[in-house]
């Protein structure tokens, strides 16, 4: 039996400072694949390309990745400026109105830092640019020089709402996570649920109150060792599940828990 495809959300790099190109990190490809067993497919992030509703009819369900560029502040009603950092306009042009489609139609999608933030814009959510600016904020960016065993590595704990959907699928009211973002989520958006916080107080997980599918979002990269974090491999393993519903034609698990 053919398993489902997710589309992974690719953003736009330069190769070389002169080759443009879309690209998704091998680690968000390895997890779906081989936590939640399902055929990855990269998606250029671009509305020239692709449209919302030919990627829904193609995929049946999302990964909102990380990356480098930010959700455009204008997307929330700001002025950009040098804080805010890179932009990608055209991957916030199909990622902040798929984020909609998907909450409307029930078609799963688990946004991961960048996606994460995406989700919350997409519903009328705000962010701030440099969470470490805050009073009582900790510096949430990963190490710059570090290797990537050290940058992805578990650098704090986030703790759960009691007996809310995170706690219960972790089966864990505090975890371990990495981290390596610098914006952060100030104003919830609607039907934005929080439902975990680092230890300063910063969102970290979240879902929507009321979608009729899988929309749980994290802040922090369960991709990076998916198979052997207990952290992540739970989420992944949820959202294959959800994907395998939402192919089949089923209702998705995990829909009561939120």
């Amino acid at each position: 039996m053919a398993r489902p495809v997710v589309g992974i959300i690719g953003n736009s790099y330069t190769i070389g400072d002169r080759y443009p190109a879309h690209a998704g990190g091998t680690i968000n490809s390895e997890a779906v694949a081989e936590v939640a067993d399902c055929v990855p497919l990269i998606i250029p992030s671009d509305p020239r390309f692709v449209s919302v509703a030919e990627l829904m009819a193609v995929c049946d369900g999302f990964v909102l990745t990380g990356g480098r560029p930010n959700v455009h502040p204008e997307e929330y009603g700001e002025e950009a400026t040098e804080a805010h950092g890179a932009f990608d306009r055209a991957r916030d042009a199909i990622s902040l109105p798929l984020v909609r489609a998907c909450v409307a139609s029930g078609q799963p999608f688990l946004g991961i830092c960048r996606g994460f933030q995406e989700v919350n814009v997409a519903l009328g959510g705000t962010l701030h640019p440099e969470i470490r600016e805050l009073p009582g904020r900790d510096n949430h960016r990963m190490p710059p020089d570090a290797t990537m065993d050290e940058q992805f590595a578990l650098r704090h704990k986030v703790r759960f709402a009691p007996g809310g959907v995170f706690h219960r699928l972790m089966g864990a009211g505090e975890v371990m996570t990495n981290t390596l973002h610098g914006q952060g989520v100030i104003r919830a958006g609607r039907d934005i649920v929080i439902d975990g916080w680092a230890h300063d107080g910063t969102p970290e997980a979240l879902y929507v109150r009321g979608a009729p599918g899988f929309t749980l979002s994290v802040q922090w990269h369960p991709e990076w060792n998916a198979a052997g974090d207990p952290v992540s491999r739970p989420l992944f393993t949820a959202f294959g599940d959800a994907v395998r519903a939402w192919a089949a034609g089923r209702e998705a698990p995990l829909r009561h828990l939120a």
